[in-house]
């Protein structure tokens, strides 16, 4: 029928969480358009901490943030929106526009001829809270086991352990873009004196925040440049550390705790 239509939706989920889909854009689009994640949260009839959370998560996959904070960004919100924001904007419509053509013709002509199309209309779900788009620096091969060393900015990398199967299948090698996962449990806060002692896998940050619950606790640490990576860990490990909002906090995971993928 001329009126039928298919509403092909584009999102991208990550632990239940959503990373990037319309309303998301949509929210993006306020915060460049306010200047304040405050304000373009309460222009979208959101709480200020599903705002921030959408910012994070999309600032984690992109090779540079989306969005920068000003001096006093992480009390009044201030943010202004990067090169790197304004492209992933663009294609994100872009590529709506594409699916919007491929529901079209489906409703048209139904599913044959489709074929590969319909797989842009797909999402999927990943069970990590913690995922950064990479590039792969160097593949180091043993017997068994294979170390994968990941660039995820200037200034901070991934050292992954995987099995030399993963590594063929994933067609592993330096320069080829991947995703690294990590989830969140699997992330640990360390001491200073421990962490003056770790080589790999060490991120150092600012706890942006803290969120208690009886038993554990969440830790989100801004890493700079965009990037952030959360903790769940028992909460006594918290109050040990004395970590509050605005603390400096180091971090880390052991590198087969890592997941890779790639297209």
């Amino acid at each position: 029928m001329a009126d039928d239509k298919i509403d092909a939706y584009l999102e991208l989920r990550s632990g239940g969480r959503l990373l990037v889909g319309r309303d998301r854009i949509r929210l993006l689009e306020a915060v460049a358009e306010h200047g304040s994640i405050s304000k373009a949260a309460k222009a979208m009839g959101i709480s200020y901490k599903t705002a921030w959370e959408a910012v994070d998560a999309i600032n984690n996959l992109l090779p540079t943030p989306a969005f920068v904070t000003r001096t006093s960004g992480r009390v009044g919100g201030a943010a202004e929106m990067t090169e790197e924001g304004r492209r992933l904007i663009t294609a994100f419509h872009r590529l709506e526009d594409h699916l919007a053509r491929i529901s079209s013709l489906i409703a048209e002509e139904g599913l044959a001829d489709i074929g590969d199309a319909l797989l842009w209309a797909t999402g999927f779900k990943i069970s990590a809270r913690n995922i950064f788009r990479t590039e792969v620096v160097s593949v180091r091969r043993w017997p068994v086991d294979v170390e994968v060393v990941l660039k995820v900015s200037d200034e901070h990398s991934i050292h992954a352990i995987i099995t030399n199967a993963a590594t063929e299948q994933l067609d592993l090698a330096p320069g080829r873009k991947a995703l690294a996962l990590v989830k969140a449990p699997f992330v640990r806060l360390v001491s200073p004196d421990e962490a003056s002692r770790l080589r790999r896998n060490l991120f150092r940050g600012t706890v942006v925040r803290r969120i208690d619950a009886e038993v554990h606790s969440e830790v989100h640490l801004d890493l700079g440049k965009g990037k952030t990576l959360v903790a769940v860990v028992p909460r006594h490990q918290v109050e040990d550390l004395g970590l509050v909002e605005g603390s400096t906090a180091a971090a880390t995971f052991e590198p087969d705790h890592v997941i890779l993928a790639a297209g």
